[in-house]
């Protein structure tokens, strides 16, 4: 292989000639020689619209040159194409402040920028410390990176996916909402509803999932953009974190804003640990939906098997013939798995010690693989099982009318005690409520077909 030799405080190091990064990304990759997690690309595309926005404060306050900020601008574009992705090599398992990811920007950049720059026959030459990281630190660069990514792959990939999850229940929702079926509480019969009803409680878990997720992003809109290294701002001037704020909203379309306190935004990511929260409630509804289908189709004649779901693959190498809930499966192990990053995340960033937090990489990385997972999970869950189910009209009738919890609706009229006094019997007696009640001498047929009427229970009396 060839190498080139790049320079740094450190000394000289052997970069592979192919390779667009420095000295000190080389160095990283050395050093850290762990697992196979990369910098998400999120964080470096992020990181583009941030070195861009940061290039464009630095011209205005007459700190860069125009020609060094569009060598800058071009880099960082070219960057968002993805084109360039093999040249950001590192593992999460680095600093914790991520510094050589930023210095990995911020050579890969200086490196483009400027083979461009020597293309418009200019003398000028990138560096990556003093142009690209001009007015910046690593320690308010990367959470300035993560609030960007965050923001993004809410607005982008999470809620998309929730509100067609949602739409598509919505139809089930409506198109239910008259078949008649019994309710279940601690897994033993209940009271009917409507299977519509039933799935409602769905709808409306993923309705307000979506807007608590709206809600926390509001908080992930401050950027830590101005803190510099300990908070205070040095080497920046005093309006530029508010101008590039402007700038990265420009380049987003999304609105962000200076977080008022620089020396929290460095040390503190409970915004992210309460916009993971929100994530963290949409998994656990999606764990009480993907169960609720699985339950309501087991069978298909030894179970419940009230609803029918698609059949997408052969379910067993040994049993032919038989399917199951793959969706829900798959699903419910996507909720495990970002239950395990909060918990991950919420221990990361209770770590700030003094003037930084140094365990920012994992929070992003866990926070990331949360989203796309979750955005994957409701999309393949939603074409491959939501859209196709399908009510099991016969199964419905059979356990409508054998449940004995059609009794309650007796309770107004004979009381609680002789309510219970029927069923009781009835179970003991292997016979019908109707019969058990005449039987007694507690009602007569017409009164017991007058008082129980299942598609009456469903809602209030007046």
């Amino acid at each position: 292989m060839d190498y080139r030799i790049e320079k740094d405080t450190l000394g000289e190091v052997r970069v592979p000639a192919d390779k667009l990064w420095g000295a000190q990304t080389q160095r990283s990759k050395q050093n850290f020689p762990i697992g196979n997690e990369k910098m998400p690309k999120e964080i470096i595309q992020a990181f583009a619209i941030l070195k861009k926005s940061t290039a464009k404060a630095n011209e205005q306050h007459g700190l860069l040159s125009a020609k060094k900020r569009e060598a800058i601008a071009f880099a960082a574009n070219e960057i968002l194409t993805g084109k360039y992705d093999e040249h950001f090599p590192l593992v999460v398992w680095q600093t914790g402040s991520g510094t050589q990811s930023n210095m990995n920007v911020n050579e890969v950049i200086a490196h483009i920028g400027n083979t461009w720059l020597e293309e418009q026959g200019s003398d000028e030459k990138l560096h990556p410390n003093d142009d690209v990281n001009k007015s910046q630190s690593s320690n308010d660069t990367y959470p300035t990176a993560m609030h960007i990514a965050f923001v993004l792959k809410l607005h982008d990939v999470v809620l998309p996916a929730v509100r067609t999850m949602k739409d598509s229940v919505k139809v089930k929702m409506d198109a239910f909402q008259d078949i008649v079926k019994i309710g279940r509480t601690h897994l033993q019969d209940a009271t009917p509803l409507t299977l519509g009803q039933e799935i409602s409680g769905w709808h409306r878990m993923l309705e307000r999932s979506e807007q608590m997720i709206e809600e926390s992003m509001h908080h992930l809109k401050d950027l830590a953009i101005g803190g510099t290294a300990v908070g205070t701002g040095l080497n920046a001037h005093p309006d530029y974190s508010e101008i590039v704020c402007t700038f990265i909203e420009e380049e987003t379309g999304r609105s962000f804003a200076s977080a008022p306190n620089k020396f929290h935004s460095l040390t503190s990511y409970d915004e992210a640990v309460y916009a993971h929260g929100a994530l963290k409630a949409l998994a656990a509804d999606l764990m009480k939906i993907a169960n609720d289908v699985r339950w309501l189709a087991s069978g298909p004649r030894s179970g419940l098997g009230e609803i029918v779901i698609p059949t997408n693959e052969p379910g067993s190498s040994i049993m032919p013939g038989k399917v199951n809930p793959t969706q829900s499966e798959a699903l419910t192990m996507v909720v495990t798995q970002v239950m395990g990053n909060d918990a991950t995340i919420g221990f990361a960033a209770s770590q700030g010690n003094f003037e930084l937090n140094v365990f920012k990489p994992v929070i992003a990385y866990n926070f990331l693989q949360s989203s796309q997972l979750l955005a994957d999970g409701m999309l393949s869950f939603d074409e491959r099982c939501v859209q196709g189910i399908e009510p099991n009209y016969e199964q419905i009738e059979t356990f409508l009318n054998d449940s004995l919890m059609l009794v309650t609706a007796l309770n107004p009229h004979i009381g609680y005690e002789n309510a219970a006094k029927i069923a009781k019997t009835a179970f003991e007696n292997d016979a019908t409520l109707k019969e058990t009640a005449v039987e007694l001498g507690l009602l007569t047929e017409e009164q017991f077909d007058e008082y129980v009427d299942p598609k009456a229970m469903t809602k209030p009396k007046a």
